[in-house]
């Protein structure tokens, strides 16, 4: 596996691969890796010749007072997952390296990077959009592999890349859970053991809307005061929102049907946590 730190040395890789005529696919990661990083690798992996996992902690979709500074990392781990799963090239550049003296542009998908997340973290998701359009230039992937747990980001990502025409296949691998039922995330590495068990009144509170969903309640308005009353039990847990939403367009939905999802987010202490899933079946995939 190679470690690629600066963007000449990414592109020049990329364009061996393309003269090569490999495919190449793209998961981008800002590290300290899971079970759920590693099963996009695999997927990444089953798409592709060469698998470019891009580890960068992107200052530009963190704003002020959140945990960019703290945001857990552990490299020498990273690296050794990375390898293990096969994966050709490590991208792990400095922020000065993305961003150069004088950098001044950015990429907004607006319209549905405003819902959900976005209402609380305005500048989040232009973030993600401008260091995501530069790490397609700089790799050429022809697959881009997404955990759904980060549902709206996946969504904002397809819409960018169908607005801006860039020739590349997304694709959302299904959010993996630890055995209690808890979407893994870096982001736990912060729960202590309290906050770590009342984080699962997230999903208690998905699994509580299924139930009532496929037991005929079809009122979205119902099923969310039933998820809001399952967390209001724990008083470490504020609520952030609780939406019913269009899995395309995140629109809210009044009624039930095949094309919604439940969308969650949840402060317990410092740490905010999200979580979606399906209401009408019992899978986690969307």
């Amino acid at each position: 596996m190679e470690i690629l730190t600066t963007t000449a040395e990414m592109m020049r890789w990329s364009a061996n691969m393309q003269a090569a005529r490999m495919r190449v696919a793209l998961v981008p990661t800002m590290g300290f890796f899971h079970a759920g990083h590693i099963s996009l690798m695999e997927m990444a992996s089953q798409k592709a010749d060469q698998v470019v996992v891009s580890l960068f902690v992107n200052p530009a979709q963190f704003g002020p007072g959140e945990d960019l500074t703290s945001y857990p990392q552990a490299f020498e781990r990273d690296v050794a997952q990375a390898r293990q799963a096969g994966v050709a090239v490590l991208f792990c550049p400095e922020p000065a390296e993305m961003y150069p003296p004088g950098f001044q542009t950015s990429v907004v998908v607006a319209g549905i990077s405003q819902k959900l997340c976005g209402k609380s973290r305005p500048h989040h998701f232009g973030g993600v959009t401008t260091v995501v359009s530069k790490l397609f230039n700089l790799v050429r992937p022809h697959y881009a592999v997404f955990g759904e747990k980060d549902f709206q980001q996946l969504a904002v990502i397809r819409r960018l890349v169908v607005d801006l025409n860039i020739q590349v296949e997304i694709i959302g691998h299904h959010l993996v859970r630890e055995k209690d039922g808890l979407a893994m995330s870096s982001r736990n590495a912060y729960l202590d053991r309290d906050e770590r068990q009342q984080a699962l009144c997230l999903w208690h509170g998905l699994q509580a809307a299924r139930q009532h969903a496929m037991a005929g309640e079809r009122r979205s308005a119902e099923i969310i005061k039933i998820v809001r009353d399952v967390i209001s039990q724990h008083e470490s847990c504020a609520i952030e929102y609780v939406e019913i939403i269009n899995k395309d367009t995140l629109e809210s939905r009044a009624i039930i049907d095949e094309d919604v999802i439940l969308a969650l987010a949840v402060r317990i202490g410092r740490t905010r946590l999200i979580d979606n899933g399906c209401l009408l079946h019992g899978e986690d995939h969307v």
